[in-house]
């Protein structure tokens, strides 16, 4: 009873210090986090290297996950690029296995655990903002290291009532029949993968394992098979997770499950050849060292193999869970609330896709040109982006706190602007008669031309918008353009030169519309025109520099020049 008591109460103590330590090094990294992700991903090597880093610095896979789902939904990032964020997480996790092979289970830390324990908890009470982050990371970093000792007694108890050949035999022991040894590899992988699925936590499982191998209650080879079976059972959270979830998290959980599959297949088909080969190192290297370096090198390799594939491996992904949805609103992802400027990112997003199909359906009226609005291979309406506008005011009202900077704050300003003139940019455009249809004079066809002239810009200046990705707001590529497709178009670059041609536009309209009201309306008094037909080309004119006034001050707002 007292070694299932030390065993699970160690198994707790980890666990808790863990999540502990986890979220104080979030607060610790604060914004960092996010931006290093949105900048690091330029190729799938770099976006590999820095996931295993972030990773390693903040000791959870989770969080960089949870951190890559909300940048590729708020279009920060390509789901291509997320990936390899997350290949990248697969091998930082496997840090922790190194700290308890080099450090939890070769010596008592209790001595030093407790007074972590104490100055840590006592520095997150006291403390605040990223002081209390130290805080919470030192308590955390004490109770893994209390948790590794208790758990280190327990199996030492294990041990005495448990022995390696009381498990089944694996594949390369010696006298053990092939059909026998995979049976015992199989069996074994089934085990560590329920352990972690019990667990949780592929760390903690992975601890135990160590712990029992350090003990002498499993051998080596039976502790490789156990941590292949762990490796997978991670992935058992994230699909639990994706539940419900949004469609970039489903994608991304998908694309865990099979990395982990992938690299489990590997390392089971090598399996007769890595052990004797492990084995034989156990004359220089100890086993505990051993198994944190088989823990992380297959996972190397499953990222070596899927890395060169990473266009095909997207492909298949997305092609087994393909987009639904207004494309409007892809960017909405609930997971990207819990990140200010993020969420602020997705609504950016949102509304330049907007703008590209009002102003789209505009231009395309008052030029006289049929055909519907696409946003890739996808049809939208204006009446879609009006609800769009509408999910992109709640979405913005759930964001988790303010922006964290001065910078940030000013860019939600810039958003919120935005935001109203795209509402009121939808209602017009919903709510008014066909803009082009209107018969009249050379004034009233300039009105048009002018009009015409701001929707293509403010559409170039949010196209822009649409297809950036990154924190920095670097291009990605533009999938083979439909027929019709409004994200193909040109960009304005820079946003001062389009800018400036709006605000051109905008005055020729402004004086335009004084002398077409004077002139429209005296021609009432002549008889050359009704007072119906004379208010109805007034009233046609007004609506046109309404239009683009909105656009104008949409575009202008999105790229913060308002």
């Amino acid at each position: 009873m007292s070694t299932a008591i030390s065993t699970l109460g160690g198994i707790g103590l980890f666990l808790l210090g863990m999540t502990v330590m986890t979220e104080g090094l979030k607060t610790l990294a604060g914004t960092a986090l996010r931006v290093v992700l949105g900048k690091a991903a330029s190729t799938p090597l770099l976006g590999s290297f820095w996931g295993a880093i972030v990773t390693l610095l903040v000791q959870s896979s989770s969080a960089t996950t949870m951190t890559t789902i909300g940048l590729v939904s708020a279009g920060l990032l390509t789901f291509q690029q997320g990936l390899s964020l997350v290949f990248g997480a697969n091998i930082g996790t496997t840090g922790t296995g190194w700290l308890v092979a080099l450090i939890g289970v070769r010596v008592s830390l209790t001595a030093a655990a407790l007074p972590m324990i104490f100055v840590g908890a006592l520095t997150k009470l006291l403390a605040k903002g990223r002081i209390s982050g130290v805080g919470a990371a030192l308590a955390g970093f004490g109770l893994v290291l209390f948790g590794l000792t208790t758990l280190q007694q327990g199996m030492g108890g294990l041990a005495e009532r448990l022995h390696p050949a009381d498990l089944p035999a694996v594949l390369g022991s010696p006298g053990v029949p092939w059909w026998s040894g995979l049976f015992g590899v199989l069996a074994l992988v089934v085990i560590g993968l329920v352990m972690t699925a019990l667990m949780q936590s592929s760390t903690a499982a992975i601890a135990v394992t160590l712990s029992g191998y350090f003990a002498g209650a499993i051998g080596l080879d039976q502790a490789c098979a156990l941590i292949i079976g762990q490796n997978i059972g991670t992935a058992t959270s994230s699909a639990l997770a994706a539940i419900g979830a949004s469609a970039t998290a489903k994608r991304l959980a998908i694309a865990y499950v099979l990395f982990k599959l992938i690299a489990a297949l590997i390392a089971i088909v090598v399996f007769p050849v890595v052990t004797p080969l492990l084995l034989r190192a156990l004359d220089t290297i100890d086993g505990v060292t051993l198994l944190a370096g088989y823990h992380t090198a297959f996972n190397v390799v499953g990222v070596a193999v899927l890395l060169p594939l990473i266009t095909p491996f997207t492909r298949l992904v997305e092609r087994i869970l393909p987009d639904r949805g207004s494309p409007l609103t892809r960017c909405l992802d609930p997971s990207a609330l819990q990140t200010p400027i993020v969420a602020v990112e997705a609504v950016r997003r949102t509304i330049a896709r907007v703008l590209l199909t009002v102003c789209g359906s505009v231009e395309a009226q008052l030029v006289g040109r049929a055909g519907p609005i696409r946003l890739g291979k996808d049809v939208v309406s204006t009446q879609e982006a009006a609800d769009a506008v509408s999910r992109a005011q709640i979405f913005l009202s759930d964001v988790a706190g303010p922006p964290d900077t001065d910078d940030e704050q000013r860019r939600l300003t810039s958003t919120l602007h935005a935001l109203d003139h795209a509402s009121r940019l939808t209602d017009l455009a919903n709510g008014r008669d066909n803009p082009g249809a209107a018969a009249g004079g050379p004034e009233d066809i300039r009105a048009r031309e002018l009009c015409a002239e701001v929707m293509r810009s403010a559409a170039a200046i949010a196209r822009g918008v649409a297809v950036s990705t990154g924190i920095d707001g670097a291009p990605h590529p533009v999938a083979a353009a439909h027929a019709g497709d409004a994200m193909a178009g040109p960009r304005a670059n820079p946003p001062d030169e389009a800018i400036a041609e709006l605000e051109r536009c905008m005055a020729q309209l402004g004086e335009m519309l004084r002398v077409h009201r004077s002139g429209t309306l005296g021609a009432v008094a002549n008889g050359s025109l009704t007072a119906d037909a004379a208010l109805l080309r007034v009233e046609a004119v007004r609506n046109l520099q309404a239009l683009s006034q909105h656009a104008w001050r949409s575009a202008a707002h999105l790229v913060g020049r308002g």
